[in-house]
C-alpha cells in the first residue's frame, strides 16, 4: 500500500513538472516580445529558402522595400544562413529548410496551421537557427499564407496596402522594432476572395495604355504586377481581369498567366467568359462564324479547349455555363426556357469534359463556378440541373441588393455558393462609374446575409477601375478575411474610424469618419450620377428632380446645404492633414466628397434656375453661374488628380464623364432679362407659384398652418426683380410672430433673402373651437378651428403685401404631457428607428442597423432564418412588433406609407414583406418585393427606398398606435409616413412630426 502510494505521488510529481514547463512555454508563446528591425547600427535580414514559392520572395522584397521607405536602410533578402544579429525567417511549411527544421526541433510548433488554407504563423524566437540570436518567424501553411504573414509585418510596422495605389506615403523614423506575441491566424471566412475589374475604358485602361505601360499600350503584365502586389497586401487571393473591348484578353499577353501565377493570385472570369474566355474580344466573327452553341459547338468547344490546356497547371476558377457575347443573353434557336435550359446543361457538360481531358483530373477536384446573373437566373430558377461539386456564385441586381441567396438544400451543396457584388455599373436604369457612391453599410448588410446563408466560396467585388472605390474593396475583402470581426452595424463605422486614423492621422479621424458616413447618408439618399433624373438604354436627357422646392423646407436647398456642409469640412481637414499624408488624404476623401458635392450641387443650383426663373426672379441667373461654377471646380479637380497629383502619375486615370452621359454635362441655363424698374417679390413655403395679385385668387399668400404641437417653421423668399435696388420691410402684426430677418436691401450682389418664419408660443392666444372657412388653400387639414390669425405685411417703396398667418393652438389637455408623434398639416412622419414600445417575437426581435437609410438608422426583424409568418392571428401572437404611439387632430381613411430597403426575398418561401395595423384592427400585408427589372425595381434602386402603402381607418382624433409586424425576417424598414389627405409631393418623407 505504501508502495502505490508512493509511485502515485511520483505520477502526481510528474505531471505537475509537466503540466508546468506547457504553462512556461505557453506563456513565453503568449507573451509579448520586442523585436528590433532597423536601429541606428543595424538592420534586420530577411532569410528565405529559394525553393518555396515565388510570392515568397516577392512579399520579401516587399516587406524590405517597405522597411527602406520607413528607415531608409533596406534589409538584404537571402537564400542562406549567414546572418547574424535579428533576422525574419519567412517560409511556407515543407518548402524551407530553416522553418522545417525548427518544427523537428521542437523550437515552433505549427500544429494550428498546419495543413490549412492560407494560414500563417508569426513568433519571435530565440537561438533559432546557428549564428542567430533571436529571429522573428514567419510560417505559413501554404505559399499564400506565408506572403500574407510577411505583409501583415508591414502592415504592423505602420505600411498601409495603398501605399503605392493611392500614395500612402510611410511615416519616416530612424528606428523600428515591433513588439509581438505569437500571432496565429484563422482560415479565411471565404476561400476564393478578390476583385473584377470591369468598365475600365475610361480609366484604367487609358492611364495602363497612355502612362503607367506605354510599352504595352495596354493593362499588361507590369500593370497587373501591381494590381497583384495590391490584392496581396489585402489577403485577396483572386482576381476577374478586365475584358472590355477597350482591352485585349488576358491571355493575349502570355506573360501575365505566369505573373499571376508568381503572385499567387487565381484566375477567374466574369459571368459572360465561359471556360476563361473572354468572348467580347476573343470571338471573331469573320473567322469563327456565329456565338451560338446550338448551330456552331465544334468551334466554341476548340476556343474552350485551348484556353484549358493553356491554364492547366495554374490556379483558376473555370466560370462554366454561357451567355451572349459580352453581357447579353445566349442566342438559341427555341425561344422556350425549357429548351434554353436543356441547351445550357449541355454546355456545362460539354465544359466539364473538355476539363478532365485538358487538365487530366476528376471535374470536381476543379474549381468552377456557376453565375446565375440576369437572364441566366431565369434558367437556373425553371429547373436547370447543375453538378453539385460547382459553387453556385449569386449576384447582386448591380445596384447592392443581392437577388438570390442558396436555401438550405442548395447550402449543403458540395461546391458551396459564393456572391458577386457591384459598387459599380454601366446599364439600366443608370450607370454609376465615376464615384464609389455604394453605401459601405449596405454592403456589410448584405454580403453578412449572404454569409449567414453560407455564401463562403468564392466574393468577387466589380470595383470598376480600383480608383476612387478605395475603402470599399478593403472593407469587402476584410470582412472576407474574417467576418467575425464585423458582427454588428457598427462594427463598419469603427473599421472606417480604425481605416481613417492608418491613412491619415488620430487627430483628426473622427471628423473624418462622419464626414464619411454624413457622404454615404447623402449618396443613399441619391447617388451623385442620378441626379440628372435621366436614364441609359436608351440614354435620355435631363428630367425634372422630385426633390421638391416649395415644400417641406425646399428639399433642394437643404441638399445644397448639406453638400456645403461637406465641402467645408473636407477643405478645413486637409488644411490639417500632415504633408506626406496629403495626397493620400486627396485621393481617398477630398476628391471623392468634393466631386459627390459639386456634380450634386451643379444639377440642384440647375432647378433652382429653372424654378426660380418661371417666378421672374434675378436670382435665377446667379443660380444658373453657380452651376456653371459647380461645373467648372469639377473639371479643375480632375485636371489636377490626372496632371498635377504625384507629378502626373495618376494622369488619364479620372475621368469625370465616363460614357458622357447628360448627367455630366453641363445644363443648360434659364435667363431673366428684365429692364424694368426694381420691385419685390415673395414666395412662400408650400406653393410653386409667387404672390402675384394679379391672378384672381391664386392662394399664393397664405403660409401654411403654424403648429404648436410640432414647433413649425416656414419659409418666405423676398427676391428682387428688375433692374436698380430697392429697400424692403417686413412687420408682423402680432407680437408672436418672429422673423429671422425684418429688413434689407436687394440689389445685384444681394438678388434675394430667405426670411424664416417662426412662432413664440408663450405669446399665442389660445384658439377658440369654431368652425371657420378655411384660408383658400388645402393646408388647413388641421381641422379649421382653435387657429389664431394675424399677418405680415412687407413694404417695398409704395407697395405693401401681406401674408396670412394662422396658428394652431388649442391647448388640449391630453397633450400637455403627451411624448409621441402629432399630426401635422393632414399626416404623420414617423423615423422607424424611434418606436415607442418594441415587443419580441416567438424567434425573432427587431434590431437597428445603423449607418445607412434615409436617417442613416434603419430597423430590422433577426435572426434572417427566423421562421416567416403569413396567418394574421399567428402574426399578432408570435411576430415580433413595432408599436408607434401618434394623435391625430383628423380621423377617416388613412394611407400608411411604409419605405424600406429595397432588398430582394433570399430564396423561394421567404419574402420581403411586413404587416401593418391601427389600434386593434387585424395586421395588413405589406409586400414590398420586385420582379425582374420592372419599372417599380427600376424606381427602388435608383432612390435606394421601396415605397409601400395600405389603407387604414383612423376612427376619431386623439390617440392611436401603429404597429408593424414582422411576416418575413431582415426586411429593413427606413420609415413611415401616415397620410390623411395631407402629404404633398416630395422626394423623401416630411420630417419626423414629433411633438416639441
Amino acid at each position: 500500500m505504501r508502495e502505490l502510494r508512493k509511485n502515485n505521488f511520483c505520477k502526481i510529481v510528474t505531471l505537475l513538472f509537466v503540466g508546468f514547463q506547457v504553462f512556461l512555454i505557453n506563456a513565453q508563446e503568449q507573451s509579448k516580445s520586442d523585436f528590433t528591425i532597423v536601429s541606428k547600427n543595424s538592420k534586420v535580414s530577411i532569410l528565405i529558402d529559394k525553393k518555396d514559392a515565388t510570392v515568397v520572395s516577392i512579399a520579401s522584397n516587399i516587406l524590405a522595400t517597405d522597411i527602406e521607405k520607413i528607415t531608409g536602410k533596406i534589409p538584404v533578402v537571402l537564400n542562406s544562413n549567414k546572418v547574424s544579429g535579428n533576422t525574419i525567417i519567412a517560409g511556407t511549411i515543407g518548402s524551407n529548410k530553416w522553418i522545417d527544421k525548427m518544427i523537428t526541433n521542437g523550437k515552433i510548433n505549427v500544429s494550428e496551421i498546419e495543413q490549412g488554407w492560407e494560414r500563417y504563423q508569426l513568433q519571435i524566437v530565440e537561438d533559432p537557427v546557428p549564428g542567430v540570436e533571436k529571429a522573428l518567424i514567419i510560417v505559413g501553411s501554404d505559399r499564400r499564407g506565408t506572403a500574407y504573414g510577411i505583409l501583415e509585418i508591414s502592415k504592423k510596422i505602420g505600411v498601409s496596402p495603398w501605399e503605392w495605389w493611392a500614395d500612402v506615403t510611410p511615416t519616416k523614423k530612424e528606428s523600428l522594432s515591433i513588439s509581438i506575441a505569437k500571432e496565429v491566424s484563422k482560415s479565411p471566412s471565404v476561400k476564393y476572395r478578390g476583385v473584377f475589374l470591369n468598365d475600365e475604358d475610361w480609366g484604367l485602361q487609358r492611364w495602363a495604355a497612355l502612362n503607367y505601360e506605354p510599352e504595352t499600350g495596354d493593362i499588361g503584365p507590369k500593370t497587373y504586377a501591381k494590381v497583384f502586389e495590391l490584392l496581396l497586401r489585402l489577403r485577396a487571393n483572386t482576381i476577374w481581369p478586365a475584358m472590355h473591348s477597350s482591352t485585349k484578353p488576358f491571355y493575349s499577353y502570355p506573360e501575365n498567366k505566369f505573373v499571376a501565377d508568381d503572385y499567387a493570385i487565381v484566375i477567374g472570369t466574369s459571368h459572360a467568359e465561359p471556360m476563361l474566355s473572354n468572348i467580347n474580344t476573343e470571338w471573331k466573327h469573320d473567322v469563327m462564324g456565329e456565338y451560338r452553341y446550338d448551330t456552331n459547338a465544334t468551334v466554341i468547344k476548340n476556343l474552350f479547349t485551348k484556353r484549358a490546356k493553356e491554364t492547366a497547371k495554374f490556379e483558376s476558377i473555370y466560370t462554366t455555363g454561357m451567355r451572349g457575347e459580352h453581357d447579353s443573353p445566349m442566342i438559341v434557336g427555341e425561344d422556350d426556357t425549357d429548351a434554353q435550359v436543356s441547351l445550357l446543361e449541355r454546355v456545362i457538360t460539354d465544359q466539364r469534359a473538355i476539363l478532365e481531358k485538358e487538365i487530366k483530373k476528376d471535374p470536381k477536384t476543379i474549381p468552377q463556378a456557376f453565375v446565375p446573373y440576369k437572364e441566366v437566373l431565369n434558367y437556373y430558377q425553371s429547373g436547370l440541373k447543375l453538378p453539385e461539386d460547382i459553387t453556385l456564385v449569386w449576384t447582386d441586381d448591380n445596384y447592392g441588393y443581392i437577388r438570390q441567396l442558396s436555401n438550405p438544400k442548395e447550402q449543403l451543396r458540395e461546391g458551396g455558393a459564393g456572391v458577386y457584388y457591384h459598387t459599380s455599373y454601366w446599364g439600366r436604369p443608370h450607370d454609376y462609374l465615376w464615384l464609389n457612391s455604394t453605401n459601405p453599410v449596405l454592403m456589410w448588410e448584405e454580403m453578412s446575409k449572404a454569409y449567414e446563408f453560407q455564401s463562403r466560396d468564392i466574393w468577387i467585388l466589380n470595383c470598376g477601375d480600383i480608383k476612387p472605390h478605395e475603402y470599399n474593396i478593403e472593407l469587402f475583402l476584410d470582412m472576407a478575411w474574417n467576418i467575425d470581426d464585423f458582427k454588428e452595424s457598427s462594427s463598419v463605422k469603427k473599421h472606417t474610424q480604425k481605416w481613417v486614423s492608418r491613412e491619415f492621422t488620430d487627430i483628426t479621424a473622427s471628423t473624418i469618419t462622419n464626414l464619411l458616413f454624413e457622404n454615404n447618408r447623402l449618396a443613399y439618399i441619391r447617388r451623385p450620377e442620378f441626379m440628372a433624373w435621366s436614364q441609359v438604354e436608351p440614354v435620355t436627357k435631363e428630367g425634372e428632380t422630385e426633390l421638391t422646392q416649395y415644400h417641406y423646407g425646399d428639399e433642394v436647398t437643404n441638399r445644397i446645404e448639406s453638400y456645403q456642409k461637406l465641402i467645408d469640412t473636407t477643405e478645413e481637414v486637409y488644411k490639417e492633414i500632415p504633408a506626406h499624408r496629403k495626397d493620400a488624404f486627396y485621393q481617398l476623401v477630398y476628391y471623392p466628397v468634393i466631386g459627390a458635392s459639386k456634380l450634386n450641387q451643379k444639377w440642384l443650383y440647375n432647378y433652382k434656375n429653372k424654378f426660380t426663373a418661371k417666378q421672374g426672379r434675378q436670382s435665377a441667373n446667379r443660380y444658373g453661374e453657380l452651376s456653371n461654377e459647380a461645373f467648372d471646380r469639377i473639371v479643375k479637380e480632375t485636371d489636377y488628380y490626372n496632371k498635377t497629383l504625384r507629378n502626373g502619375k495618376w494622369n488619364h486615370i479620372m475621368t469625370m464623364a465616363p460614357r458622357f452621359l447628360p448627367v455630366f454635362a453641363k445644363p443648360a441655363m434659364s435667363t431673366i432679362v428684365n429692364e424694368r424698374k426694381a420691385s419685390i417679390g415673395l414666395a412662400l413655403e408650400g406653393y410653386q407659384m409667387e404672390v402675384n395679385y394679379e391672378i384672381i385668387n391664386s392662394y399664393a399668400d397664405v403660409l401654411p398652418v403654424f403648429n404648436n404641437y410640432t414647433n413649425s417653421t416656414y419659409f418666405i423668399d423676398v427676391f428682387k426683380k428688375g433692374k436698380g435696388a430697392i429697400n424692403w420691410e417686413a412687420k408682423p402684426k402680432a407680437d408672436y410672430i418672429r422673423l429671422s430677418e425684418s429688413n434689407g436691401t436687394l440689389d445685384d450682389e444681394h438678388l434675394e433673402k430667405r426670411i424664416w418664419v417662426s412662432i413664440d408660443w408663450s405669446k399665442v392666444p389660445k384658439g377658440e373651437n369654431k368652425k371657420e372657412a378655411p384660408l383658400g388653400h388645402d393646408f388647413q387639414l388641421i381641422p379649421p378651428s382653435y387657429k389664431v390669425n394675424s399677418a405680415i405685411d412687407f413694404k417695398a417703396d409704395d407697395e405693401t403685401i401681406t401674408i396670412g398667418v394662422s396658428a394652431y393652438n388649442p391647448k388640449f389637455d391630453d397633450l400637455e404631457h403627451y411624448k409621441g408623434f402629432v399630426e401635422d398639416k393632414g399626416y404623420v412622419s414617423i423615423y422607424a428607428e424611434n418606436y415607442t414600445r418594441k415587443k419580441d417575437g416567438k424567434e425573432a426581435n427587431w434590431e437597428l442597423i445603423e449607418g445607412m437609410g434615409y436617417t442613416n438608422k434603419v430597423i430590422t426583424a433577426l435572426p434572417r432564418t427566423a421562421k416567416p409568418l403569413v396567418d394574421l392571428e399567428e402574426i399578432k401572437m408570435n411576430s415580433p412588433v413595432l408599436e408607434y404611439d401618434f394623435h391625430t387632430f383628423n380621423f377617416g381613411e388613412a394611407s400608411v406609407n411604409l419605405q424600406a430597403v429595397p432588398t430582394h426575398a433570399p430564396y423561394a418561401g421567404i419574402g420581403v414583406r411586413c404587416a401593418v395595423s391601427i389600434d386593434d384592427a387585424l395586421p395588413v400585408l405589406v409586400d414590398f418585393e420586385t420582379k425582374g427589372r420592372s419599372d417599380e425595381w427600376k424606381r427602388n434602386v435608383l432612390k435606394n427606398a421601396s415605397v409601400q402603402s395600405v389603407k387604414q381607418i383612423v376612427d376619431k382624433a386623439g390617440k392611436h398606435t401603429l404597429k408593424i409586424w414582422m411576416v418575413d425576417p431582415g426586411v429593413m424598414i427606413d420609415q413611415v409616413l401616415i397620410d390623411l389627405g395631407g402629404w404633398k409631393k416630395s422626394y423623401a418623407f416630411p420630417k419626423e412630426t414629433v411633438k416639441k
